[in-house]
């Protein structure tokens, strides 16, 4: 079972930083405008790091050019390692869309890697390569675990050795979340905490990209200097499985550079019962739960689509896995991941994409039954919220 350990985390000394101002959420849901906007709040905001772009005239490589920002924060004070080895209790709270204080805590700490079908780690998307790529050659410049992996524990009881009642290292506020954060030394709750965690495999709830170059990034260690060393675990932030604790939105879909025949909803005809929706406008998550379907959203109004099942077999009982196999069939275009059905309508009216299709969210109860039976979702199927911030709470390899 996985081994889960505590560490000397590096954090931004908040004494001189607003937690608010310097941390972001994870880097593969950030836009331009909206790192434009990170950077804004703060010179050290952690997409300096965590999301470095080529600089207009520089010579240097963006990732070298993080890592020897990274070094001189620490030089500077920026950012501090604390004495001792520590967990870090991370509470993120908000207010649902019915008015209910809704809460997610979890433990941030450092868990041993392990391939897939290894039988500790369980992940739940496939992956695309570019991404795996920008976060490797980030990996080897700044040698530091930037953004923690999300993971699931099936470890009853884990939350209750979560709740603290001492003063927090911190508590803000950023876009309608309160972010708590604590810090664990005391021998007995560290113990309780790893012991909790360890018994238990973990599924990967959100940062399979992390985690997949994290284990390239332990074997090439491994091989060049015999040892991985700290590279033998990631910064993970580990949430006990159950539903009060977790939140699942759809990551929907845009698609782009459509052939002209057949018509789209020709095609998708074959694969799904078609049918116009009264009220583009009114389209939710919600709607799409009761309507039993998912949503073709174009310039000229929008359909319900029913998976015909008999076009539907052997396809596993997911919105994202029935588009992949139309999708497939059509073939031709690209597609693109968004989440937000506002932002999705949005990039229909603009021209951005041709046409965008609204999918359900997928249930805790079915990332884990595909987890457990080996096999994996198409890439970008679930959408965690609220994000935990990154910047936090970094981890260093060396």
């Amino acid at each position: 079972m996985p081994r889960f350990e505590p560490f000397r985390a590096i954090r931004y000394d908040l004494g001189t930083n607003d937690p608010a101002a310097v941390t972001a959420p994870p880097y593969d849901v950030i836009d331009a405008p909206g790192r434009d906007a990170l950077c804004r709040r703060s010179t050290f905001n952690v997409v300096n790091v965590d999301l470095p772009v080529p600089e207009s005239g520089a010579a240097t490589d963006p990732y070298v050019a993080a890592a020897e920002r990274l070094a001189r924060w620490h030089r500077d004070g920026v950012v501090v390692t604390d004495d001792v080895p520590s967990f870090t209790v991370y509470r993120m709270e908000r207010i649902d869309e019915d008015g209910h204080v809704r809460q997610t805590t979890g433990v941030l700490g450092a868990m041993d890697l392990s391939r897939p079908g290894e039988g500790d780690i369980l992940p739940h998307e496939f992956t695309t390569p570019k991404a795996r790529s920008d976060r490797l050659d980030l990996l080897r410049a700044t040698r530091t675990n930037l953004s923690a992996v999300w993971g699931l524990s099936p470890a009853r009881g884990l939350s209750e050795l979560l709740a603290i009642d001492d003063d927090p290292l911190c508590r803000f506020e950023v876009d309608g979340v309160t972010h708590i954060v604590w810090r664990v030394t005391d021998p007995d709750r560290i113990a309780a905490i790893s012991a909790s965690v360890a018994a238990h495999p973990i599924v990967i709830a959100d940062g399979h990209h992390r985690y997949e170059t994290s284990l390239s990034y332990r074997d090439e260690r491994r091989a060049a200097d015999g040892t991985a060393g700290a590279a033998d675990a990631v910064l993970t932030f580990v949430v006990e499985l159950v539903d009060d604790e977790l939140h699942v939105g759809p990551i929907h879909r845009l698609l782009t550079g459509l052939p002209d025949q057949p018509e789209l909803l020709v095609a998708l005809d074959g694969f799904f019962a078609i049918e116009p929706v009264a009220d583009p406008a009114a389209l939710t998550v919600f709607s799409l739960q009761q309507q039993g379907a998912l949503a073709l959203v174009r310039g000229d109004g929008a359909w319900w689509l029913r998976p015909r099942p008999e076009a539907m077999e052997g396809v596993a009982d997911l919105d994202s896995s029935r588009l992949d196999h139309a999708l497939s069939a059509i073939g031709g275009c690209t597609v693109r991941y968004q989440h937000g059905i506002e932002h999705v309508r949005a990039a229909v009216a603009s021209g951005d994409a041709e046409a965008g299709v609204l999918l359900r969210p997928v249930t805790v109860a079915q990332i884990v039954a595909i987890a457990d039976g080996g096999e994996r979702m198409p890439p970008k199927s679930t959408f965690f919220e609220p994000k935990p911030l990154t910047g936090l709470v970094f981890r260093s390899l060396d």
